[in-house]
């Protein structure tokens, strides 16, 4: 079984007094590439809240919101005097230093910057109350978001087997261009000796330089390495959680023995085949980058 990096969990968990929503998507990426937003009162929670999401998660890019409402009877929306004061400074002090004019309207500035309204709550550091079920709300939202990871990577399972069984169904149809292959490589040499009048060469010499020349085109070597290529990738598709790296790698592994055969093909039938095993494998390619 595998899982998607992709995914969104939301859950809200409410209290007499507060109302806790969290969402927590998920992109892909190469490592854990973690946002985490959470009010200003909970700035303390917000590192046992990344250690949370790390162990859930493991990688991908991820942002997790948090938001807080309390109840209006409880929570009268306040200036927040003492940062508006430092906004207002800094700003006269950018004025000074940059040569431009100061704010008409010092009220509507001031009260468009972050935070310039707290609520009497929001002042007052959150109790163990509060701090459990802020970790209940990230929790189970973790919990929608695996979910949907599991539902994503079921469905990334059933693609990746049907487009490993249509390489692997061109790869059977190999054989059949191999011989008749050989045939017109030596037929095409020997109608162009034949053209050259007059020179004589020796037959033995010749049969070597065949078989010189139709090993080096051989392609036995390249179609068992994709073979156990084909069968580990599904072996690591149905392995322990957190294949994305290794099948990524294999994919790799595929497209070089792809490439080797079109290369060696040397014949226009077996060359659509190549061309039609790269199209799957480019599209396996795409998809595993989703994978967790």
């Amino acid at each position: 079984m595998i899982l998607s990096m992709t995914g969104f969990g939301k859950a809200v968990v409410e209290l007499a007094s507060h109302k806790y929503t969290a969402e927590v998507k998920s992109l892909n990426s190469k490592q854990l590439d973690l946002t985490v937003r959470v009010p200003q009162q909970y700035r303390e929670a917000e590192m046992g809240l990344r250690n949370t999401v790390s162990r859930a998660l493991l990688r991908g890019k991820v942002e997790l919101t948090i938001t807080c409402e309390t109840e209006a009877a409880q929570a009268a929306a306040k200036l927040n005097v003492p940062l508006l004061g430092q906004y207002k400074q800094q700003l006269e002090e950018l004025s000074r230093t940059l040569g431009i004019p100061a704010p008409a309207d010092w009220y509507g500035t001031l009260l468009r910057l972050p935070d310039a309204l707290v609520t009497d709550s929001g002042l007052a550091a959150p109790d163990a109350a509060e701090n459990a079920a802020l970790l209940q709300a990230v929790t189970q939202a973790l919990g929608h978001l695996q979910d949907f990871r599991h539902q994503e990577g079921a469905r990334l399972e059933q693609f990746f087997e049907e487009k490993i069984a249509a390489i692997q169904q061109l790869l059977d149809q190999v054989p059949q261009y191999e011989q008749p292959r050989v045939e017109k490589i030596k037929a095409r040499i020997t109608e162009a000796l034949a053209k050259l009048e007059g020179v004589e060469y020796d037959n033995n010499r010749l049969e070597q330089e065949l078989i010189y020349y139709i090993e080096k085109l051989d392609i036995t070597e390249e179609k068992i390495r994709l073979q156990n290529h084909l069968t580990y990738f599904l072996d690591t598709l149905h392995g322990d959680i957190g294949q994305g790296k290794k099948l990524g790698f294999i994919t790799q592994e595929m497209g070089r023995e792809i490439n080797t055969l079109g290369s060696k093909a040397n014949e226009a039938e077996l060359q659509k085949l190549v061309v039609r095993m790269k199209d799957h494998l480019e599209q396996i390619k795409e998809q595993v980058l989703n994978v967790l």
